[in-house]
């Protein structure tokens, strides 16, 4: 594996993003660059990342046998945003600009995790089978962390019978969705899919992400945890493994909207299924209403609210005639 770079999206939460920052100095294995998007433009991010480049410099030494595309060494790259561009605007432009730098393979997360010591080591050796690759996570009290790695594209949404754990003997699992949470994917299938799309602002982005690398080449998703989620979410338990977080009325709006960017997209390869589309449409209103009723109450009516708004965007950009995707890289 050469030249991974780790891309971080940060967002006025400096302390969380200190305890990453001192988690990636204990990687057994380097990163060639850590570019991090500062979707605040805060200068108080900027000094802490202007520190931490020099503490990486000296504890890994700059790469002057192997400068990037503009002739620099240094290990960190920050990138301020001009605007809040959401956590799939902050992506975009992170792995956009780790491309341009030369980076082959990028590890994208948010800023309120940590990763594991051998972390990118782990990566490293997936990373002679498959293209994409997501690897376990620790959930803020330190245990595990479910994640649904397969989605039904015919309703547009996660597979709610995705099933927990391993068989014995099971490597890895094939994936059509991914997690910007961790994600580790090569600048080839970049080259072929494009950026992650920006349009999204937060939520689904990189479930699309996914989808798109599956068509692309070869999505696992191993057994082997890399990361730990470090920001406690109020959540209430649904059965042994699964959980309902708590989440903002601005995510619900998103949460409603951004199904339509994923109908564009299963379009463009035969998956979309306007029945389907109607009837997952129909089950995420019914979840985001039961989690409102369950873990956050006191937004029963702005919540709705904000729900309806995101369908009526949807059906908006469902019928944009001008709407187009992403463009593959060169």
């Amino acid at each position: 594996m050469r030249r991974p770079a780790i891309v971080i999206v940060t967002f006025k939460r400096q302390e969380l993003l200190a305890q990453l920052f001192e988690s990636i100095k204990k990687l057994t294995v380097p990163a060639w660059r850590v570019v991090v998007v500062d979707n605040e433009n805060s200068p108080r991010t900027a000094q802490m990342a202007a520190s931490f480049a020099a503490e990486l410099d000296a504890a890994w030494g700059p790469t002057t046998d192997d400068p990037d595309a503009e002739g620099g060494t240094s290990r960190l790259e920050y990138v301020p945003m001009e605007e809040n561009t959401g956590g799939a605007g902050g992506f975009s432009a992170g792995v956009g600009r780790a491309f341009e730098l030369g980076a082959e393979w990028f590890w994208v997360m948010d800023d309120d995790v940590a990763v594991e010591p051998d972390g990118l080591a782990t990566l490293a050796r997936w990373s002679e089978e498959a293209d994409a690759i997501m690897g376990q996570r620790r959930d803020f009290d330190g245990g595990h962390f479910f994640w649904q790695h397969r989605f039904w594209t015919g309703l547009a949404i996660y597979n709610p019978f995705s099933r927990d754990g391993w068989k014995p003997g099971e490597r890895y699992k094939l994936a059509n969705a991914l997690c910007f949470e961790g994600s580790f994917f090569s600048r080839g299938l970049v080259k072929k899919i494009g950026l992650p799309d920006p349009r999204f602002f937060i939520y689904l982005d990189d479930a699309c992400y996914g989808y798109l690398a599956s068509k692309a080449g070869k999505v696992y998703y191993v057994p082997d945890y890399v990361l730990s989620r470090r920001r406690e979410v109020a959540n209430k338990e649904v059965g042994r493994v699964r959980q309902l977080n708590s989440t903002s009325d601005m995510t619900r709006y998103y949460i409603t909207r951004n199904r339509a960017y994923l109908a564009r997209y299963y379009r463009l390869y035969g998956d979309y299924n306007p029945v389907g589309y109607a009837v997952g449409t129909l089950a995420n209103f019914s979840k985001e209403l039961i989690r409102i009723m369950l873990v956050d109450r006191e937004h029963l009516g702005s919540g709705w609210a904000r729900l309806w708004a995101g369908y009526k965007e949807s059906r908006r950009i469902l019928h944009d005639p001008a709407w187009e995707p992403m463009p593959p890289l060169e």
